[in-house]
């Protein structure tokens, strides 16, 4: 199943790119999602764990399960005075 990644901030860096789209099996959680990810981008797994993750616009944890189609929004923390 496919799902469409958008990359924020610092993470869209890193990437790239402003979105991608993924395949990810069927039951794939977030958490899956992002080990994906690290593996297309090593030092994306050195911010991993800092992101706030969204799902269709919804604020999930890693353990959340993804469906074909979603939308995955990968939003870096937000520093400033």
């Amino acid at each position: 199943m496919d799902v469409k990644v958008l990359f924020f901030a610092s993470v869209r860096d890193l990437v790239g790119e402003r979105e991608q789209t993924v395949s990810v099996p069927e039951g794939a959680s977030v958490a899956d999602l992002l080990s994906e990810l690290a593996g297309r981008h090593p030092r994306f797994g050195e911010m991993e764990r800092s992101l706030m993750v969204s799902v269709n616009q919804e604020y999930v944890e890693r353990d959340g399960v993804l469906t074909d189609g979603d939308e995955v929004a990968l939003i870096p923390p937000v520093s400033g005075g």
